[in-house]
């Protein structure tokens, strides 16, 4: 029995969300959704394939997984009666309805929890049909698609439930180790051992609005550590605050939002170049202090003018999986053709609010935690990654010092450096410090004309070397941070020119010549070997550096003191 079929006969009913009452003929128009304060209420497997897939598409797995009791667990009744009254409810044998179908015209394998049957539990049954479904998705090398909801491991039979999530888990393991895609649909509830396993290892997690998810329900926290839980805690809203879900898709937007994340997903043909519009374009001679003035323009463009010009379509994702998401460090999935990238940028805006919302572009631990992350997710898919560089540095804060802001640095430079696929860099503004390397250490790194990239702002090193930011156009000047100084050191590979006047001058012919730059150097790099592209870029950075050899003989040791 569905789930709209298990509402009262009457023709209205009261939303379990605002308790005003809804008119059920409306409610089913609206897939289930309160009109009044959009709560999702609950789907059956059938009504959630008609909303999440292609028409007639969905062809499911046998249910040919019997469940048993192997324990004879008996709690206000025995497991087997429970067993017996969920089969007959939902006509099926277990929790799992597993199948193929396509979304958005994209083949897929798919799982489906039926909270129905037994809440949604994870016991024998549930673990080897999702274990066989992951298989189907390596054999047929097909994205797996996973629909949640679940109040956890199955107690019922004991200790065995609990090794479903090693299960469930190692079989997500597989798939990233073979570049499969991994989609989650978190619904209401998800909770215990799905979230400890398979419902958060998805390449991408997608939540419902207002869904519930979490490892201990509140019950559990309340009864056992007596803690006051604020206000909106573990709803979808709240992971996605903290960092622990990329985004939230209404019902009625969940089939096109998975499509376009799975387009986006594949490696498709490879990149296309893109179009150029006439402009006049400038190299730029400016002084450095000019220089540094144009990267800083409020109206310069921002890393989504840059992408929304070179790619067909952009899913932003969020979080860093353990904290919180941060606005000063964007990335995400694009399209160009068929062909799926990464992407990763510093984001500052064109208002004052714009900025302050982002941070100015000043990134905390958690934004270089979410380009790891990203990074990651590129190699193991082999997508090229495309970063964007437009920061001052990294946020010099207190808390960004007290969640290890000099450590997530350090990963994101060594992780990038090490990524088997292609990546291309552009420093398209300021390019601050290590806050800026941490997206810098690609095969290809593009500077636009008016840019800067600099070991620290010429304000910082005026303050540190003069004893005050007065000296700080000295400063720029001698820190040889313009893209032409950079070129000769060969720090960046090639300089993108701006329209006459700078980039805020026509931010879409800006935008437009970094595109097709980015689009040839992404053709440039395609099909090539993945160690032949870490050992040359390795061996790119090792090269970077000025010094002469000197010997005993030329008399000063490695200390400073006279040789002997």
């Amino acid at each position: 029995m569905g789930a709209i079929d298990a509402l009262p006969s009457s023709e209205w009913i009261r939303c379990p969300g605002c308790a005003e009452p809804v008119y059920l003929r409306r409610l089913r128009r609206d897939l289930l959704i309160c009109s009044a304060c959009q709560y999702h209420l609950p789907l059956s497997v059938r009504e959630r394939l008609d909303v999440l897939v292609d028409p007639g598409s969905f062809v499911a797995d046998p249910d040919d997984l019997a469940p048993e009791d192997f324990l004879g667990f008996v709690d206000r009744m025995p497991y087997a009666d429970r067993l017996a009254r969920a089969q007959e409810r939902t006509g099926r044998r277990d929790a799992l309805v597993t199948g193929t179908a396509t979304i958005e015209g994209v083949p897929v394998v798919l799982t489906l929890l039926d909270f129905a049957f037994l809440g949604g539990s994870m016991g024998s049954v549930v673990g080897e049909a999702f274990e066989r479904a992951a298989r189907q998705a390596l054999e047929q090398a097909r994205p797996l698609v996973m629909v949640t909801a679940s109040g956890g491991a199955r107690m019922q039979e004991g200790c065995t439930s609990l090794m479903q999530l090693a299960k469930t888990a190692q079989a997500i393991a597989v798939l990233r180790e073979n570049g499969i895609p991994t989609i989650n649909l978190n619904t209401n509830p998800t909770y215990g051992g799905a979230t400890a396993s398979f419902a958060m290892l998805g390449d991408v997690i997608v939540a419902e609005p207002g869904a519930m998810i979490g490892f201990a329900g509140k019950g559990v926290i309340a009864n056992t550590i007596r803690q006051e839980l604020p206000q909106g805690f573990q709803t979808a809203e709240f992971l996605l605050e903290h960092g622990m879900i990329d985004l939230i898709a209404p019902r009625a937007a969940q089939r096109a939002t998975i499509g376009r994340l799975l387009k986006c997903l594949r490696p498709g043909s490879g990149p296309r170049l893109v179009a150029v519009p006439r402009v006049t374009p400038a190299i730029g001679g400016a002084d450095a202090a000019d220089v540094v003035a144009l990267a800083r323009h409020i109206d310069r463009p921002t890393v989504m003018d840059h992408l929304g010009q070179l790619c067909d379509d952009l899913v932003v994702l969020a979080g860093d999986r353990c904290f919180a998401d941060d606005p000063a460090l964007i990335g995400g999935v694009g399209r160009i053709g068929e062909r799926g990238i990464v992407f990763l940028g510093h984001h500052k805006g064109h208002t004052t609010a714009e900025l302050v919302a982002h941070n100015f572009g000043m990134p905390r631990p958690e934004g270089y935690r979410k380009a790891v992350r990203l990074m990651r997710l590129a190699e193991r898919l082999g997508l090229p990654l495309v970063t964007i560089i437009d920061t001052p540095g990294a946020y010099p804060g207190i808390d960004a010092e007290e969640r290890g802001q000099g450590t997530a640095i350090a990963e994101a430079i060594m992780t990038m450096s090490a990524l088997r696929t292609p990546t291309v860099c552009v420093v398209t503004g300021e390019g601050g410090s290590g806050g800026a390397l941490a997206l810098g250490v690609a095969d290809r790194v593009l500077m636009l004309a008016n840019a800067y990239y600099s070991v620290i702002s010429p304000e910082g090193c005026s303050t540190i070397l003069f004893g005050s930011a007065a000296s700080a156009g000295q400063a720029a000047a001698a820190l040889a941070l313009r893209a032409g100084d950079l070129l000769r050191l060969g720090i960046v590979d090639e300089i993108v020119p701006e329209p006459s006047g700078g980039a805020h001058i026509d931010p879409y012919a800006a935008a437009s010549l970094v595109a097709t730059r980015i689009g040839a150097a992404l053709v440039a790099l395609a099909g090539h070997d993945p160690q032949e592209l870490v050992e040359r870029r390795r061996a790119r950075f090792s090269a970077l550096g000025r010094f002469r050899e000197v010997s005993s003989a030329d008399g000063v040791g490695m200390n400073g003191e006279d040789g002997a």
